[in-house]
């Protein structure tokens, strides 16, 4: 039995290939120690039976913010029983009843009954095990952007940070996971006055750091030979174009099904071009629906243009579009830049040459054909 025949019934090019899920957390996490040591400096006072201090965690899609606070979180519980660490992801748990669930199940090790119980009672209940075992509370509120078109955020951020009027000595604490720059401006008045955060930025990887991860998930992912070193440096390049380290992840796991299906003991280069092909962008898709109903309306003005524009060409069409202000739009242009998906450019030109061309990071059909 030859190779491919081996290949097409019981072999795999994968030694592992949960390293390539979404989900999964390496063991060495690498480059992000000094925002995961101020997440830890943040948390440390309670500890010492203090409050912790809250923080927005800023970063464009795929900058690790997710793993830092997961790992940060598993530490912390590891060295102590004082605090109590709650992960939530905003876009399944939008409001308080959802979400004081999940904190109800973190503590108790169990949900509340979904019918029959109010929120109030689950409220207490949580509030009254903090204050009786003298434990603090810190929730991170991951794609916090979601709690904010449902009009919960200010609700709920206000039941946390406030509990210790109704509950004395409650300590608490929120990390906002964030890629919106107006994040911290849209709370109310007497939520931020007890919010008062500080930022810990995730920036975008360098290409070096982004083949340094690439190669661990190939090494921990693949056998060997699988993955030829100038195939990674390839992904590795189109990893840093797009933005995204989760592309690149998917994109060696793309590669080695499409080794599998044609029974190749390697991935070739005709394999990654048509993984290319096959792959639609994740960052895309998952930024694109966490957009506003306005910032989408701007983008898809850039898409459906068949020519470049510039910044004064793209203000005046979409405020024929929308009748929106010139500052909305200035803001709304801020914003799809820091998501990285659109460029802008200086062109030299202009009112002290400051014109700017507006550039699309993503094939236009990309973005036309996402569904809302």
């Amino acid at each position: 039995m030859g190779i491919k025949d081996i290949l097409m019934y019981d072999e795999t090019v994968f030694k592992n290939i949960n390293v390539f899920n979404p989900d999964y957390v390496p063991q060495n996490y690498d480059f992000r120690d000094r925002q995961m040591e101020a997440m830890a400096m943040d948390i440390k006072p309670a500890l010492r039976g203090g409050r912790p201090t809250n923080a927005v965690i800023l970063g464009s899609c795929a900058t690790g913010k997710t793993t830092a606070v997961k790992r940060v979180f598993d530490l912390v519980e590891e060295t102590t029983n004082k605090v109590v660490c709650c992960y939530i992801n905003c876009q399944l748990h939008t409001t308080r009843f959802s979400i004081f669930s999940q904190i109800f199940k973190k503590i108790f090790g169990h949900e509340p009954p979904e019918t029959g119980v109010p929120y109030s009672r689950i409220y207490k209940q949580v509030m009254n095990y903090l204050q009786e075992k003298d434990k603090a509370l810190m929730v991170a509120f991951d794609d916090v952007n979601y709690l904010f078109q449902n009009n919960q955020a200010n609700k709920i951020f206000y039941d946390i940070l406030r509990a210790y009027e109704e509950f004395p000595g409650v300590k608490t604490g929120v990390f906002a996971i964030v890629s919106d720059l107006e994040f911290k401006y849209a709370l109310d008045k007497n939520v931020n006055t007890v919010f008062i955060p500080h930022d810990i930025v995730f920036s975008p990887y360098s290409r070096s750091e982004l083949l340094s991860i690439l190669s661990k998930r190939v090494h921990y992912g693949f056998y060997e030979g699988v993955i030829s070193d100038e195939i990674l440096e390839e992904i590795t390049d189109y990893t840093l174009d797009s933005g995204d380290l989760r592309v690149g992840i998917d994109l060696l796991k793309v590669c080695g099904n499409i080794a599998e299906a044609n029974a190749s003991p390697f991935v070739t280069e005709e394999f990654l071009e048509e993984a290319k092909n096959k792959q639609v962008s994740v960052n895309l898709i998952e930024t694109y629906k966490s957009l506003s109903d306005v910032e989408r309306q701007l983008l898809k003005i850039v898409a459906d243009s068949d020519e470049v524009l510039t910044a004064g060409d793209l203000s005046d069409r979409f405020k024929e579009s929308t009748g929106l202000s010139y500052a909305t739009f200035n803001r709304t242009l801020d914003k799809l830049e820091f998501l990285r998906l659109i460029d802008t450019k200086l062109t030299g030109k202009g009112v002290r040459g400051n014109s700017r061309q507006i550039l699309l990071r993503f094939n236009p059909e990309d973005i036309r054909n996402i569904k809302s």
